[in-house]
């Protein structure tokens, strides 16, 4: 049987610093030089992603920004890459509501987050200052520009009743995670296009590697997806309480290197 592993990163495989241990990039590098199939699921760009996992090497595709692309995680290539058919409204009305959003779409081929830097509040400014250096980076003058591009991905931080309106409204015709951040507490509203999730891109690239069985470890509650469509799914001890009541078992912490120890304990 062909299996393939697959973990969420912040909160999961990554420690509460946003760093992976020594102990978890040697045990899954040594297991992957034993022909494991080993990758991650993130909401994370392919850009900060790779940053935060140094020194892992993971040679299969990497699922990023919750779903909406897959990429080689040799060269980078994009293998699957999903956009909004038409958005507009959606930008409208969350602008309308005094919701001032991050957009991230791919301008003249090259992949940009685009916000208006005088606009945004203070929970999405400290989030931006995480960005600095980021080649994507694109802070605008003009509203209008947010709609440039063909665009994929939309963020919203910001007070939790604004949030649970767009939320409702929205997620029936797209996919969309209303959620808490891992690291700072700020409430987020991500908006994608409808056939997106991690549970779908897992789906692809359980096609893609001709793969017959999924075993998947998560944190939150966008790892709910996951974990329905994995044949074991399994919750780190800080994970939610929703996400624990459906996994197939709790393991370690992310701080105590959780999935490494699972995986040296049960890989063969």
């Amino acid at each position: 049987m062909k299996k393939l592993y697959v973990s969420d990163l912040d909160g999961t495989l990554l420690r509460s610093d946003e760093t992976l241990s020594e102990y978890t990039c040697q045990i899954i590098n040594d297991l992957v030089n034993q022909g494991m199939l080993f990758s991650y699921a993130t909401a994370r760009s392919y850009n900060t992603a790779k940053k935060v996992t140094k020194g892992l090497n993971v040679n299969i595709p990497l699922i990023v920004y919750n779903g909406v692309s897959i990429r080689d995680n040799v060269d980078g290539k994009i293998i699957v890459s999903n956009s909004f058919d038409d958005v507009n409204d959606v930008l409208d009305d969350l602008l309308n509501h005094d919701l001032m959003p991050i957009v991230y779409s791919y301008i003249d081929g090259i992949e940009k987050f685009s916000y208006v830097k005088d606009k945004i509040n203070t929970s999405t400014m400290d989030f931006i200052k995480t960005r600095a250096g980021d080649p994507r980076n694109r802070p605008v003058n003009d509203i209008k520009q947010l709609y440039q591009g063909n665009i994929f991905y939309i963020t919203c931080i910001d007070e939790a009743s604004k949030l649970e309106r767009m939320y409702q409204k929205y997620q029936s015709q797209y996919h969309c995670i209303y959620s808490k951040d891992t690291y700072s507490s700020s409430l987020w509203l991500e908006i994608t296009p409808k056939n997106t999730s991690k549970a779908f891109a897992i789906h692809q690239l359980k096609e893609y590697l001709q793969c017959d069985y999924v075993v998947a470890f998560g944190d939150g509650k966008n790892d709910i997806e996951m974990f329905e469509i994995a044949d074991e799914c399994y919750a780190v001890e800080n994970a939610d309480e929703t996400l624990k009541h459906i996994a197939t078992g709790v393991i370690a912490s992310n701080n105590d290197d959780g999935v490494a120890r699972w995986l040296k304990n049960h890989f063969k």
